[in-house]
């Protein structure tokens, strides 16, 4: 039996599109992996790597994923207690974190220390939400879900609130909007990106295809 990606249907995220992006890695590299768009934690909990998209409000992302029974208790057992590889897209990122500022103070998953706050760039004549693509910048020397991305590899974001983590090692790469905006943050057996992968062409590409063969 294969083993399996995967991907929270929570009621939010462009679940089709990462799909096929997924999908599409898996066939052309050959891995193995079957991928698996799901709500049922009895999967999750069997699953060998977990995607979490997310489009749309951080209060309305978290009270979707809230209400689907046992999921937040499958995801910590698996990503915290058990080491699962884990994928967080876009407000799947923001999620990991302590607080999100959208809408009021919301709790997040508390799986990296920081806080999700607006943009604040309108003032320097940026436009919110930042849309469009963006030149990634490592830090600290790159992470292996970067590894072969060229100097210049741009990501497609769409997004008004951005993640600013509590441990700055915990931020690993960033694009320039107005400033340093967080666009990859993750520790231990857990990443997120604040930009679409599976829009993202072929840099989202060799990152997909890095988080399905990493070994955290």
């Amino acid at each position: 039996m294969s083993a399996v990606v995967a991907i929270i249907d929570y009621g939010s995220g462009n679940l089709r599109s990462a799909a096929k992006a997924f999908e599409r890695v898996v066939a052309e590299t050959g891995l193995g992996l079957t991928v698996s768009v799901t709500s049922d934690p009895q999967v999750v909990a069997k699953a060998a790597r977990i995607v979490l998209p997310g489009v749309g409000a951080f209060a309305d992302c978290k009270s979707g994923l809230d209400a689907l029974p046992g999921m937040s208790e499958t995801l910590t057992d698996a990503v915290l207690a058990r080491g699962v590889p884990f994928f967080g897209i876009c407000v799947g990122m923001q999620l990991m974190a302590s607080i999100g500022r959208e809408h009021g103070v919301h709790a997040g998953l508390g799986w990296v220390a920081g806080e999700v706050v607006p943009l604040g760039v309108e003032d320097q004549g940026l436009k919110v939400p930042h849309m469009g693509w963006n030149q990634l910048m490592a830090d600290d020397g790159g992470h292996p879900l970067l590894a072969g991305l060229s100097p210049d590899a741009h990501a497609y974001f769409v997004h008004s609130y951005c993640f600013v983590p509590a441990n700055p090692a915990h931020r690993l790469a960033h694009v320039e909007y107005g400033g340093e905006v967080t666009a990859m943050i993750g520790r231990d057996n857990m990443v997120g990106t604040q930009f679409h992968p599976e829009k993202s062409q072929a840099t989202g590409l060799q990152v997909i295809s890095n988080f399905l063969t990493w070994k955290p």
